[in-house]
């Protein structure tokens, strides 16, 4: 018996190393077939190594190339590549294989990671429903877990049971590590519509608007974003958050100093109170006007600086915040950005400052901010000509002493830093509006005998004459009165 199992040990040793074609694909060839046939029959690599040398087929060198991992520990394989910058045909093929097999074990994995999901969802949601809070936690955890991968969160947000025991948990937990938890569930869930919905229809909105008093930055930072996500993707979320009194929650975030939590927080903010003269007032009566000015005044962020300046151009518009943003310094803090290389930045302020300007013409303080709207008199952009020319209308606007600052001291509306006038130009512009407002300037700027005579010595009374006859009546009137 032993003999027995010796010979076959020994058949396997020997007859297994042997290629009998089947597994390589290699010819078969007879020995007698001669040295020409064999030559021309088998393809062997060399390799140097040990005391002896061995030979692979092709068969076995390709295989060894696309499936490396199926080699023996410590087994070398000398390449045939001649020219180091071309690749052997067996490289070429080894390439897209290595891709493909990778794919596909993505794939067998996306499949077990759903497959687990799928089965664990049930208890793990038993689980997050138990009275002990330990067990609440420790489930909570391996559902974070789980919320991470594509698979198993897809296998989440599919289930309500699930979703709506995560809210649950995150609403009557004390424990800050489950609170944690649950808060990041929330926001992994919240990167695909359907979580957005599941979270939605769950009540998982007011949970979220509780957990921005949480003293954990983490959370507040998963509370914010998931609630941003909502805000922008899911139809109702604005009004739920309203209801949930999240305005009162979001305001006073505005003092916290990271300035990315600070760009997502003020956006959520401008999406709350666009078309919602409510919201402006909660935002107002939460000293809003007054965080949103410091933001502008204190930071140097762009994206930050400017979800802020869309917060304060809606609230612009508010007559009660209105002086309250200007009380704030918000004309000065606005200002400051006028020479801002982003575009969208200086646009939103230039607009904000024109629907603040008619409340601000008792404010001091604003030298700084007309030298810079007469610079901007220059500008090919009709929209920007359009916002400074309607900012210093309304600025001089039945103000003597600022018209006469603007017309006779340091700051010339007429010229820039090399003397070229721009005022005179702006009452030919093909844009009524830059007409109307460049003439309701010029005419408060001529408050006195001496004024007027600059005015004319810049060639203002030609173009001022011409607008008389104006088919536009809100463009004839203007010069028509000062004229009379």
């Amino acid at each position: 018996m032993e003999s027995g199992a010796r010979k076959v040990t020994e058949w396997q040793q020997t007859m297994y190393g042997m290629d009998s074609g089947i597994q390589s694909g290699a010819t078969t060839v007879r020995e007698d077939d001669g040295e020409f046939s064999r030559h021309y029959t088998m393809t062997t690599t060399v390799t140097q190594g040990g005391p002896g040398k061995y030979s692979m087929t092709r068969a076995q060198r390709v295989r060894a190339a696309m499936f490396p991992e199926t080699l023996e520990s410590g087994t070398a394989i000398l390449s045939t590549q001649t020219d180091a910058s071309q690749m052997t045909n067996v490289q070429r093929l080894a390439e897209p294989s290595q891709m493909l097999k990778a794919a596909i074990v993505h794939l067998i994995n996306y499949q077990d990671d759903a497959e687990l999901a799928t089965r664990a969802v049930p208890e793990l949601t038993k689980l997050l429903n138990d009275e002990d809070q330990f067990v609440v936690s420790r489930a909570a955890q391996i559902v974070n877990q789980l919320s991470r991968k594509e698979a198993s969160r897809q296998a989440l947000m599919q289930s309500p049971q699930m979703v709506a025991a995560v809210v649950r948990a995150m609403q009557n937990t004390s424990d800050m590590e489950t609170t944690r938890a649950t808060a990041s569930i929330m926001h992994n869930l919240s990167h695909k519509r359907e979580g957005l919905l599941a979270i939605f229809k769950s009540s998982g909105i007011p949970a979220l608007v509780r957990m921005l008093s949480s003293p954990m930055e983490s959370v507040l930072f998963y509370a914010i974003t998931t609630l941003h996500n909502l805000l922008l993707h899911q139809d109702g979320a604005k009004m739920a958050v309203r209801l949930a009194d999240g305005l009162q929650r979001m305001v006073p975030l505005l003092k916290k100093s990271n300035p990315k939590f600070l760009a997502i927080t003020t956006d959520c903010l401008q999406l709350l109170s666009y078309g919602n003269q409510e919201s402006k007032l909660i935002i107002l009566a939460n000293g809003g006007p007054e965080g949103l000015v410091h933001i502008m005044r204190n930071n140097t962020y762009e994206k930050l600086l400017w979800t802020t300046s869309r917060v304060l151009k809606v609230l612009s518009v508010c007559p009660s915040n209105k002086p309250a943003i200007v009380a704030a310094g918000g004309m000065q803090a606005l200002g400051k950005h006028l020479n801002s290389s982003s575009q969208r930045l200086m646009q939103n302020c230039l607009w904000t400052l024109r629907n603040l300007s008619d409340a601000a013409t008792k404010e001091d303080g604003l030298d700084s901010l007309l030298q810079m709207l007469v610079n901007l008199l220059s500008s090919d952009d009709i929209n920007m000509l359009t916002c400074a020319t309607g900012i210093l209308s309304n600025l001089t606007c039945n103000n003597a002493k600022r018209t006469h600052s603007t017309s006779a001291g340091n700051i010339l509306l007429f010229h820039d830093i090399s003397d070229r006038p721009f005022s005179p130009q702006l009452l030919y512009s093909s844009v009524d509006n830059v007409k109307r407002v460049a003439a309701g300037v010029l005419c408060e700027l001529a408050i006195d005998k001496q004024s007027a005579q600059k005015i004319d010595a810049e060639g203002a009374s030609p173009p001022l004459m011409e607008l008389l006859h104006s088919n536009n009546e809100g463009i004839g009137r203007t010069p028509a009165i000062r004229q009379h």
